[in-house]
């Protein structure tokens, strides 16, 4: 396999991606959205590219990194326990301490109704159309969705027959395109508007597991291509080519430029400091601005108070909880989840 490891099993450049993803989220949130929200607020003067870019990148990581738990798991319960022990526990802590900030701050514009913060409990709120503790946790919605089907091809079909599989799907998302009025549970729950990103990320992960080709793969990367093209815009095609390309760099080995440390201790915690920068950096900048610091100063306190919470809740809670959780289920069903599925391994 051409990619670099840890010593841990990990693949080293795709947490480096993780790591250059939350970084640029964080830019684009702090700059562009940040103003968008704020307009009276003193900002810093620039603006990162609008549109879904980034989190494009982190739906075609997942579409990689699913299998590091599929191929290892032998129920639908080991799934679901794992995704939860990986998912939950910085999530709840993360979303209660966006809450008490947010209210301590009395800022009202990023408050939401008692019965969404009461959703918000089941991480499930956005298949119920309810507005999130923080904006960023959408794509959380559409993660679950993906998982969901993801082991349902598991259950039902199996792994071995999956490129079919994905045709059937991206005819799925055509068939969307050419169907307005489809019901949006359907839509979400498909992953219909972002699926042929994930969709790079599975057939990329096959090539580097050694279980196909790319000479087979390119069949089906190429529909994708065509997918996005069809039914999204000339911008969004541009990004399914380049994270098409920056995959099969990554399989190739010849992403091992991005191996820099801070990149990769950055891909590690971001999970937890994807949950906790957006409102919480916001309420740190508007209070700056309120007490007269410069936008930059303003900028540079939200961005060390994030990374700061981040990596306290991916040390206190994603990391111990996650393994607390695992190590509860295995000894409940001892041998059924190997040792080494680690909710930061995937």
């Amino acid at each position: 396999m051409a990619g670099s490891r840890l010593s841990s099993g990990r693949l080293t450049e795709l947490d480096a991606l993780r790591g250059l993803g939350a970084l640029c989220v964080l830019v684009f949130h702090y700059s562009t959205r940040f103003h968008e929200l704020f307009p009276q607020a003193a900002h810093v003067p620039f603006s990162f590219l609008g549109g879904n870019y980034r989190v494009l990148l982190f739906f075609t990581i997942s579409g990689f990194a699913i299998f590091f738990t599929l191929d290892r798991i032998g129920t639908v319960a080991d799934f679901a326990v794992n995704r939860f022990a990986r998912l939950y526990p910085a999530y709840l802590v993360a979303m209660l301490l966006t809450l008490g900030i947010e209210y301590l701050a009395r800022a009202s514009q990023l408050l939401i109704g008692p019965g969404a913060i009461l959703a918000n409990f089941t991480m499930l709120q956005g298949f119920a159309f309810l507005p999130e503790v923080d904006g960023a946790y959408w794509t959380l919605t559409v993660e679950i969705a993906f998982y969901f089907c993801m082991v349902a091809i598991w259950k039902w079909v199996g792994l071995k027959r999956l490129e079919p599989v994905l045709l059937g799907w991206l005819a799925l998302r055509w068939l969307y395109a050419l169907w307005p009025g489809m019901p949006e549970r359907i839509v979400m729950l498909l992953v219909l508007r972002y699926l042929p990103f994930f969709i790079i990320g599975i057939l990329s992960y096959r090539v580097w597991a050694g279980q196909r080709r790319w000479r087979q793969q390119v069949p089906y990367a190429a529909l994708a291509l065509l997918s996005i093209a069809t039914v999204d815009s000339p911008d969004i095609s541009l990004a399914g080519i380049i994270l098409l390309a920056a995959f099969a760099a990554l399989v190739a080995g010849r992403l091992r430029f991005l191996r820099l440390r801070p990149l990769v201790w950055m891909g590690g915690i971001s999970y937890s400091f994807y949950l906790i920068h957006q409102h919480v950096g916001f309420v740190v900048m508007l209070k700056m601005a309120e007490a007269g610091y410069s936008p930059w100063t303003g900028f540079a306190a939200a961005f060390a108070v994030a990374l700061g919470l981040g990596t306290l809740i991916n040390w206190c809670v994603e990391r111990p909880a996650g393994e607390a959780i695992l190590s509860w289920w295995r000894r409940r069903n001892r041998p059924v989840m190997p040792d080494d599925i680690l909710p930061s391994q995937t």
